[in-house]
């Protein structure tokens, strides 16, 4: 019995004990110890689930010509990938080789269920110094062998309807009060268009917006002994910069609270219900798979208010590859990471899933337009920033994630958020990770 076939056949939390007596963890890995075969869960990274076998599949058969691998392909979605790896690492019933957000990188570190990646295996990889050294440091705690590696880089931009900005006679924003200035002319209620729409029901994107408005306030996320500071003042004035987008500007609609992914303000976008997303560089593909021409949209970077100490754009997002520490085929994982990450598979993967190069020499191919291949690649490599590298990041996700979820319900269900609130709500999340 494969162990996917386990994990994916019962419910999450529900892994029964008989189920685990008769896979036992024993003898490790999710390849049936066969050196032969490698299981691999791979995250969502195109239009769909399905869209991504059609991609992989002839990927993973070109690995198994050149090394006699088979390739045993699962697709996950955003939804239940972290639920997933957590209970594979549990049970020691898991896959060989596993994606995982690069924000979760140090958080799966401390479980101690990722295989370390020291001198020998970066050996096999070909080196440390293939990688864009601020990507691989999301693999693990500063100071410590990663437990995984770059495989997409991502950064966030801000997507602009060209049409409609050429109609207003706006020129795209440069600054945060320009970007709320054109939202606002850009918004017409009556006609169903706002100015921005935003996944504001994503305990993801709002986390993640909370950490960029913070880091252009100056302020931090942790102290520099790796406690958690959601209380101070920039923290709590960038979310709350961000949550007025809906409350005082009205240039977000209020039923985006129930927007629980980034692809949902993508689809609003391409249909010509809002006129600006923030969403990261893969958002090409599903604009364009929504009926968008490649000349109806553009991006620029996210922007910071005019007087911000920094102009941080973007947290240095992605994807990184792991590989499970009760994997029988160690060997034949190290070679599939070595050949995921090659010069050749990056370009071939860049285009259909919109990544960044990983690579220190990697070209960027998800795009033809050299301008917004350049901008993006300027924003990771220059203006993003990673989220904290502590053991405690997954619980920063959830627990300010899910306030500001709510928080923007109830503005959406016409409530008031203070900064008061806000505060309490970033002091209730700091207690709980501090207790």
């Amino acid at each position: 019995m494969r162990r996917r076939t386990l994990l994916s056949a019962a419910p999450l939390a529900a892994v029964t004990a008989a189920g685990l007596a008769a896979c036992s963890s024993d003898s490790g890995g999710g390849s049936d110890d066969s050196p032969d075969t490698l299981t691999y869960w791979a995250s969502n990274q195109g239009t769909s689930v399905e869209n991504d076998k059609e991609v992989l599949t002839p990927v993973l058969e070109k690995f198994t010509e050149e090394t006699g691998i088979a390739v045993d392909l699962e697709m996950i979605g955003w939804a239940d990938l972290q639920t997933r790896i957590q209970t594979a690492i549990t049970s020691g019933q898991g896959p060989d080789v596993v994606n995982i957000g690069n924000t979760w990188g140090v958080s799966l570190q401390a479980t101690g269920g990722l295989l370390d990646l020291g001198d020998e295996q970066f050996e096999a990889l070909g080196g440390r110094e293939r990688y864009v050294p601020a990507a691989l440091a999301t693999g693990g705690a500063e100071g410590t062998d990663p437990t995984s590696i770059p495989l997409y880089g991502l950064a966030y931009g801000m997507y602009y309807n060209v049409q409609m900005f050429e109609d207003a006679g706006i020129e795209p924003p440069t600054t945060w009060e320009e970007m709320v200035e054109a939202a606002k002319a850009l918004t017409d209620e009556e006609a169903g268009v706002y100015g921005m729409s935003l996944a504001a029901g994503s305990y993801t994107e709002n986390n993640h917006f909370a950490f960029i408005n913070a880091t252009q306030n100056g302020a931090a996320l942790n102290t520099a002994d790796g406690k958690p500071s959601f209380t101070e003042d920039g923290v709590v004035d960038g979310i709350m910069r961000y949550l007025d987008l809906m409350q005082e500007h009205k240039v977000v609609n209020p039923s985006n609270a129930q927007f629980d992914n980034g692809t949902m303000s993508v689809t609003a976008f391409a249909n010509g219900e809002a006129a600006l997303i923030i969403n990261q560089n893969n958002a090409n593909a599903t604009i364009e798979s929504n009926g968008m021409t490649p000349e109806q949209f553009a991006a620029v970077p996210f922007p910071a208010p005019a007087d911000a100490p920094s102009d941080c754009a973007s947290h240095l997002a992605g994807i990184n590859l792991a590989i499970m520490k009760d994997t029988s085929n160690e060997e034949g994982a190290l070679k599939f990471l070595a050949f995921m990450t090659s010069e050749e598979t990056q370009a071939e993967l860049g285009k259909p899933f919109a990544s960044l190069p990983v690579l220190v020499d990697g070209k960027p191919t998800f795009t033809e337009n050299t301008e917004q291949a350049d901008m993006f690649m300027e924003i990771y490599g220059e203006r993003a920033e990673p989220l904290p590298l502590v053991p405690w990041e997954d619980q920063f996700e959830t627990s300010v994630g899910q306030a500001m979820n709510n928080m923007f319900a109830t503005i959406a269900t016409g409530g008031s958020v203070s900064r008061e609130d806000v505060l309490t709500a970033m002091q209730t999340a700091q207690d709980s990770i501090r207790a």
